[in-house]
């Protein structure tokens, strides 16, 4: 019976031996898997230790469990004999691959992953067949995601498991690089509105090591590709991690791993696990870290593309035709009081400022209160469009001659006095800036969009520099009114240059009706066109009224005006207006993620157009770049999807969208490139010749839906 035993446990280490020496091997282009079993063999209802071995090519990598600014972590599907339980993965720590702007954290030429197994607790001695299935995205400069079928045999038996020579090394490595309990040390977080802050206190007599790395386990949590700043706290550490945005707002505990590269104090391993409870005890801190670091070159960059930006603005459309009517009050005083000149032209920049400024205010705070909104909100309004229509209706018929302001005015301020041009002057300035928004001019998308990763205090600097940008023309002219004295003399050339200024209105007026059609639907532009006639009437009326008054010719105005802005508001609100409106566009389709996730994975190319029908930028591009003959035979002949995530009335997913490509306003441009992780970001402004560049590259279709797919997040 002895005899009996011995020869039984001798086959069964002779068939352990044999069933990892025929362990299968998986092999992809870049990747060789395999199962391996840190010991020969297993005790029935003891856990026993197996990895999945990954072996890359080099510079190849696979991922972390949280992979970074991209990628995905590797998933392993356990087939296991009946009773058999399988644990979680454990997680050797991360090193930091960059990827262009992007920060990565992975592995390089060789990671196990190891897994307990624990075997049934009936399990009787012999062989038992382990299979998974495992699944990994390995990258470089692009990304393939690819998988394999394992097997590894387990032998159970009786006697107590010997290592497995054959892996100890692969193993051994595993193990040290998990991360371990530190006893003693005590964990604290803090978040700001910009900043996560990690505190490490040592136990009494210890000190923390000076260079540390924390990898947080929870994706979205912080940028990974932004520096981490790392400082002394007593005998302790500091790190000072920038969140992502917007900030996630169910963190109670800041799990993850901090590695030191020189080793712990008394800890045998280089990486410890961290769990720090989310509280206030360094909030102060953290703060007084974020103001310093405020005050770098970044901020300023996007202050200086602001100011550029709001001087382009006075170039855009929307924009040009009240800054002409502006200039042409200057001229009429031109050969005047320069004093009350200087006083209007700081009246018009002080009513452009402030209004950025407030516009930029109410938009912050409605965004506190958990609202998604960007630059240009009020345009989403229906209502607002219907009464800026209105309004520029109504200056359009002054200019052309149909009425005058004069008796009104003269009833009210005295007949223009000083105190009156200044009103004029400033209320000039306001409608500037609200009209301006929509025009979001060249250099103002990113400024802009940088404003999402800031205080509020540092988003209303850089919108007060767009305010500033744009009043500086008029402000210098009428400092400067040498400038004007070029100008000719006043004379019956001035009326018919005012009447020339009224077809600009006319023309914003418009195209204020085609975005209201977008939002709503025609029967919501049938109701401004309506109700503009009648205030086209009530204008006449008025006019008539200068010429021979009477109480009835006025009265008469008011009720026709009052008529016509009842039948102007838009009462007719279809949600469903935009999509109809876009069905005439051939070739494109409404965005969606889900859709831009599914078009990726097939491994088609996906452009996405971000617009309103309120940019007048986004318009431009469109009729001169992407309905261009070549660049639509380009988008077809290598199989790109052509998206659009219309904006034009308020949508929380577009937002979060442009939020997440670091933007809150159009036109913004993605092209999603088979084999990418992030989208490619295309210029605010489009030519055919820019387009052609990022499509033509492409392959051609037939092989543009084989192309190599990288998974998005």
């Amino acid at each position: 019976m002895t005899i009996r035993r011995r020869l039984a446990a001798a086959a069964l280490l002779l068939a352990a031996l044999a069933a990892h020496a025929a362990a299968p091997l998986v092999k992809t282009e870049h990747v060789e898997a395999d199962l391996i079993a840190a010991d020969t063999t297993a005790i029935a209802g003891q856990p026993t230790t197996i990895g999945l071995r990954l072996r890359m090519t080099p510079q190849w990598h696979t991922y972390w469990k949280n992979p970074g600014d991209s990628g995905l972590p590797t998933r392993i599907q356990w087939a296991l004999p009946a009773g058999w339980k399988a644990g979680d993965i454990q997680w050797p720590y991360p090193h930091r691959l960059p990827i262009g702007p992007l920060m990565n954290y992975g592995y390089e030429d060789e990671v196990v992953l190891l897994v307990d197994l624990v075997p049934a607790p009936d399990a009787k001695p012999g062989s038992y067949p382990v299979h998974a299935r495992a699944e990994w995205l390995v990258c470089k400069d692009i990304c393939i995601p690819e998988k394999g079928e394992l097997e590894l045999p387990v032998v159970v038996a009786a006697g107590a498991p010997q290592p497995n020579g054959r892996v100890q090394a692969s193993i051994e490595r595993a193990r040290n690089g998990l991360p371990v309990a530190a006893e003693g040390w005590r964990f604290e977080s803090a978040m700001t509105s910009q900043d996560l802050v990690v505190r490490l206190t040592p136990p009494a007599g210890a000190s923390a090591p000076a260079q540390v790395a924390f990898y947080p386990e929870r994706e979205l949590l912080i940028e990974p590709a932004a520096p981490q700043k790392v400082s002394r706290d007593g005998n302790g550490l500091r790190i000072v991690m920038k969140l992502a945005q917007p900030p996630l707002k169910d963190v109670k505990t800041v799990t993850g791993v901090a590695v030191a590269e020189n080793g712990w104090p008394n800890i045998p391993r280089k990486a410890i696990a961290v769990a720090a409870p989310v509280g206030t005890g360094i909030a102060a801190a953290a703060g007084t870290v974020s103001a310093n670091d405020s005050l770098g070159g970044s901020t300023l960059a996007a202050i200086g593309f602001a100011l550029l930006g709001g001087l382009l603005l006075n170039l855009m459309p929307c924009v040009f035709p009240v800054l002409g009517i502006k200039v042409m009050g200057f001229v009429q005083h031109a050969h005047g009081d320069a004093r009350a000149m200087r006083l209007q032209g700081l009246a018009f920049f002080a009513g452009a400022l402030g209004s950025f400024i407030a516009l930029a205010a109410v938009m912050l705070a409605l965004r506190a209160t958990g609202m998604q909104l960007g630059w240009g909100f009020q345009l989403q309004s229906p209502t607002v469009v219907a009464l800026l229509a209105t309004l520029f209706f109504v200056l359009a018929l002054n200019l052309s001659g149909v009425f005058e302001w004069g008796a009104f005015a003269q009833s009210v301020t005295a007949n223009l006095t000083a105190k009156g041009r200044y009103a004029d002057a400033f209320l000039s300035g306001v409608l500037a800036a609200v009209v301006a928004t929509p025009c979001t001019a060249p250099f103002m998308g990113a400024a802009v969009g940088f404003t999402l990763t800031q205080t509020n205090a540092q988003a209303l600097a850089i919108f007060a520099a767009m305010g500033i940008g744009m009043a500086i023309p008029v402000l210098a002219l009428a400092f400067f009114p040498a400038l004007l004295r070029k100008l000719p003399r006043p004379g019956a050339w001035m009326e018919v240059f005012k009447q020339v200024l009224a077809f600009p209105l006319y023309a914003t007026v418009a195209w204020l009706a085609w975005v209201l059609g977008a939002q709503s639907g025609n029967d919501a532009v049938f109701s401004l066109l309506g109700g503009l006639v009648l205030v086209a009437m009530g204008a006449w009326m008025y006019g008539r009224s200068e010429q021979a008054p009477g109480l009835w010719r006025t009265a008469l105005a008011v009720l026709f005006a009052a008529a016509g802005l009842a039948l102007a508001w838009p009462a007719h609100m279809s949600a469903d207006a935009v999509a109809a409106a876009k069905a005439d566009e051939a070739g494109w389709e409404a965005w969606s993620p889900e859709r831009v996730q599914e078009l990726t994975a097939q491994g088609r190319p996906v452009f996405v157009d971000f617009t309103a029908a309120w940019c007048v930028t986004c318009q431009v591009n469109k009729r001169v770049a992407l309905h261009d003959a070549a660049v639509v035979k380009a988008f077809n002949d290598r199989g790109v999807a052509r998206l659009q995530a219309d904006w034009t009335r308020q949508d929380p997913r577009i937002t979060e969208a442009l939020a997440a490509l670091g933007r809150n306003a159009v036109p913004v441009y993605a092209l999603y490139a088979p084999g990418s992780n992030e989208p490619k970001l295309l210029p605010e402004l489009l030519s055919p010749s820019v387009v052609l560049a990022e499509i033509e590259p492409l392959p051609a279709r037939k092989s543009a839906v084989a192309a190599s797919e990288a998974p998005r997040r």
